[in-house]
């Protein structure tokens, strides 16, 4: 089976409702670039650092995920995601997708697709097309989504698109050769 003669799937943010957008960094990477193997399932899923700024005055709250709109499900894959980040938290280290204890005050993760609670680095299938990591922060207007650990990273993601006041992404790209 030939799976990069799939049709390439919209990026996340595209099928949102259009919001405001700021500013999201990494130290670990530029935008649009490969990822680096330490962020990568068979490098040790260490998360990417990242810097946000330029987000709306009324952000009560941030929520973080990682998203692979080029796996080949009908769904794409979940790698990361961490609610109730406080408005005057502003970076992630690299490695602070670990387990909660990485984070500070409310913050935690969610399982994502793998069903680990912390992040899960790049493993897309062998001979499969590059695949897109689009890391996205997500401005709120509540402390808390009022979730727990038991929600899944889809439930958040429809919730908080009613408390999203904007959102910026970084994407990066990994091929498995």
């Amino acid at each position: 089976m030939d799976l990069s003669k799939r049709p390439l799937a919209p990026h996340p943010d595209d099928v949102l409702p259009p919001v405001p957008t700021f500013t999201v960094t990494s130290t670990t990477a530029d935008d649009g670039s490969a990822m680096k193997k330490p962020q990568t399932a068979a490098g040790g899923s260490v998360s990417p650092q990242l810097s946000w700024s330029g987000f709306p005055a009324e952000t009560r709250s941030f929520m973080i995920t990682c998203f692979d709109p080029d796996a080949p499900t009908p769904a794409g894959f979940w790698h990361w995601c961490i609610l109730d980040i406080s408005a005057d938290t502003t970076s992630l280290p690299e490695g602070a997708g670990t387990s909660d204890l990485e984070l500070d005050g409310a913050a935690f993760h969610l399982a994502g697709d793998s069903g680990e609670s912390s992040y899960y680095g790049a493993a897309p299938p062998k001979g499969d097309r590059p695949h897109r990591y689009v890391f996205t922060v997500h401005a709120l207007d509540t402390e808390t989504l009022e979730l727990d650990e038991d929600a899944s990273i889809t439930v958040a993601s429809f919730t908080a698109l009613f408390h999203t006041l904007a959102r910026a992404s970084l994407t990066l790209e990994f091929q498995q050769t």
